[in-house]
This record gives C-alpha cells, sequence and structure tokens, in this order.
C-alpha cells in the first residue's frame, strides 16, 4: 500500500537555494547526519487463518523470543525454503573461517547483502530475526524500501518462561504497537500474532499471486 499523501507545495525559481553556498547553514547544523527516508505505511493486522498469501517478492520479517520455536515454525509452513535467512545461519557458515571477534559485523553484512540482492531481483525474502528490537527490524524494512518491496512481520508468541528477562520489555512493546496497528509506522504493510494453538492452525505461508478469476 502506499503512503498517505503529502500536500504539494509550490516553490518558486527565486526560492531554490536549498543549502547551496550562497545559503549559509543555520551554525550547528554541518556535521548533523541527513534524515532517514519515511518508510511509513497504512498497515494492517491480519486475523489468524490456515494459509497465508504474500506477493511474491515481498519481505517476511518472522520474530519471536525463543529462536528455536522460531525455526521450527518455519522450517514447518514456510513453502519456499530458499528464502530463508537468518543470522544463525550465516554465523555458522563464518565459524572458524573468521575471527570470533569479527564473525558478528560480517555476519550482519553478509545477510543484509543477500537480502538486498535477492529484493533487487524481484525475489522473496524470509527473515529469521535475531532478536526483538526496532533497530533490526527497520534495517531488514530499509532494505526492502530501497527496493520498493511490500515487507510483512508475523510475531510468534511462546510461553512466558521461554522469554528471556532481557527480552520481556522490547517484546512487550513490540506486542502492544502490533495490537494497536501502529507497526505501519515502522513500515510493514501487515502484520500478524500467533500464539496457542494458531501457531499449529497455519500450515502454510506462500508467496504467490492472488488466483485468478477463471
Amino acid at each position: 500500500m502506499s503512503s498517505p499523501g503529502h500536500r504539494s507545495v509550490k516553490i518558486g525559481d527565486d526560492e531554490r537555494g536549498g543549502w547551496s553556498s550562497d545559503r549559509p547553514r543555520r551554525p550547528g547544523t554541518e556535521n548533523r547526519p541527513p534524515r532517514k527516508q519515511d518508510v511509513g505505511v497504512r498497515g494492517r493486522v491480519l486475523a489468524p487463518t490456515d494459509r497465508l498469501r504474500y506477493s511474491p517478492g515481498s519481505l517476511l520479517v518472522v520474530v519471536s523470543a525463543d529462536r528455536g520455536a522460531r525455526d521450527r515454525f518455519l522450517a514447518r509452513a514456510l513453502e519456499e525454503q530458499s528464502a530463508l535467512l537468518s543470522l544463525d545461519k550465516v554465523r555458522a557458515l563464518l565459524a572458524g573461517k573468521v575471527a570470533a571477534s569479527e564473525i558478528e559485523a560480517k555476519a550482519a553484512a553478509l545477510l543484509d547483502a543477500a537480502a538486498s540482492k535477492r529484493l533487487a531481483a524481484g525475489q522473496t525474502v524470509a527473515i529469521a530475526a535475531d532478536g526483538l528490537t526496532f533497530e533490526e527490524r527497520d534495517r531488514y524494512v530499509r532494505l526492502a524500501a530501497a527496493h520498493r518491496r511490500p515487507r510483512h512481520l508475523i510475531l510468534l508468541e511462546v510461553s512466558r518462561d521461554a522469554v528471556a528477562e532481557s527480552d520481556r520489555a522490547p517484546l512487550a512493546d513490540l506486542r502492544t504497537k502490533l495490537d494497536a496497528g501502529e507497526l505501519g509506522a515502522e513500515g510493514f504493510s501487515t502484520s500478524l500474532r500467533l500464539g496457542g494453538r494458531t501457531v499449529d492452525e497455519l500450515k502454510r505461508i506462500v508467496f504467490a499471486p492472488p488466483p485468478s478469476d477463471d
């Protein structure tokens, strides 16, 4: 979905100076980093179902406080396993090949490069998120937004005793945003929360065009 339209403002030729050399910047703004692109969209919260269909070439981010549950869910439900990327997989590939102190940075760079290459080619990407932070989600969203690809999120709930103490606050924040329909502001076109029986009831996640009317 496209984001809500912005009101256009006509700028006369005599006002098109921007930050040129003849228009000095305000003190203190010289080294300010450029403002990030607004990736917000009008997001929808989906209801649990037995089959999910996303358009081909989309980004799907699956988030859970339990990596084991996350991986079992994706291995069972995701039809296009070749689209699945995760930092755990990349770390395993790098183990013993690079210094331990460099694995995290190199793994993130390689995953981002692989995801960006697939998205640029119009291919589907499903990412098993490493954690629950906004920063990680934002990084993936911006990779997809750069290629104008739809973005979707699934939050896989697990039992409270499977959630680390350090994960409880970010999990609660994500859950609140999702239930309030606020993940569109992060750039996700759709979001879905699965827990309890709804996890097993979802049988398949596919990336395919809508069925024809014939």
